[in-house]
């Protein structure tokens, strides 16, 4: 290659890396714009309205605590399922995993209408709980419904996951020594894929907790405070939901960071 035509891959190069670098610098400020202007317009306002706005604090403890018990269940009854996913081979298991993530697929204010269909009052399933006392439409344990459905498939790909990045020759190991299969899932897998597992049941919370259109469906009342910010929004226009929506956004930091502070711990060992 002669001087001239390294001169010219350099400067293509060179172009193309500024190109590169402008899409990326665009992109960034395309995804960081909208959500740093919101918290810089109404956050401060927002959190002076949580010492006196009674309304908006009992949406967040709501939402919240709703979001915590979603995450709960998603835990009981995903946990075991991602890891038959990720450990065994059975009929249907394509189909099985499939069905899982299709919540994720369809429209959530779809979602909350097929919650309704399946759990409303005039459904056999929602005549069986009112008679246990348990009431879905118009009820927390609606929103948890509706969190759970859409925000658990995405606990159980990321649990698969950690499940998978775990050796199965190494619950083999425990088991010629001695442990059962229970025992050697306790002593082995889950501590080697605890990080992952408490990644995903982060995950999983907070998309619990930012969830609108699943929850409005089912449950309007209790206002949950993504369904307070657009009850506002409509009442009030934007300065009245400006406030809540960014309080909203400051309290979606602490998950964020909560998992990058995960990312930097050191892997956890086995544990007896």
């Amino acid at each position: 290659m002669n001087d001239a035509t390294a001169r010219r891959s350099d400067i293509g190069q060179a172009a193309a890396t500024t190109v590169i670098a402008a899409v990326i610098g665009i992109f960034l400020v395309f995804m960081l714009l909208p959500t740093a202007t919101l918290v810089l317009s109404g956050g401060a306002q927002g959190l002076r309205l949580l010492g006196r706005d009674s309304e908006l604090r009992d949406a967040l403890w709501l939402t919240l605590s709703c979001a915590t018990a979603a995450t709960v269940l998603a835990i009981a009854g995903g946990g075991p399922l991602a890891y038959a996913l990720a450990r065994t081979r059975f009929p249907g298991r394509s189909i099985v995993a499939a069905l899982v993530d299709l919540p994720l697929l369809i429209p959530h204010p779809v979602a909350g209408i097929a919650l309704l269909l399946a759990l409303g009052r005039q459904t056999a399933a929602g005549s069986i709980l009112s008679a246990l006392g348990t009431r879905i439409t118009g009820s927390a344990t609606g929103i948890i419904a509706a969190m759970t459905f859409v925000a658990a498939p995405l606990f159980v790909a990321a649990a698969r996951e950690a499940f998978e990045q775990v050796d199965p020759r190494l619950e083999g190991v425990a088991r010629t020594l001695g442990d059962s299969r229970y025992r050697a899932v306790r002593r082995v897998t889950l501590p080697l894929a605890s990080r992952g597992l408490v990644a995903a049941s982060i995950v999983m919370w907070s998309r619990a907790a930012s969830e609108f259109g699943a929850i409005v469906v089912l449950t309007y009342n209790p206002k949950v405070a993504s369904v307070l910010s657009y009850d506002r929004f409509t009442a009030s226009g934007l300065n009245g939901a400006l406030p809540v929506a960014a309080v909203l956004v400051l309290i979606a930091i602490v998950p964020l960071v909560a998992l990058r502070a995960l990312g930097r711990r050191r892997p956890n060992e086995i544990v007896e």
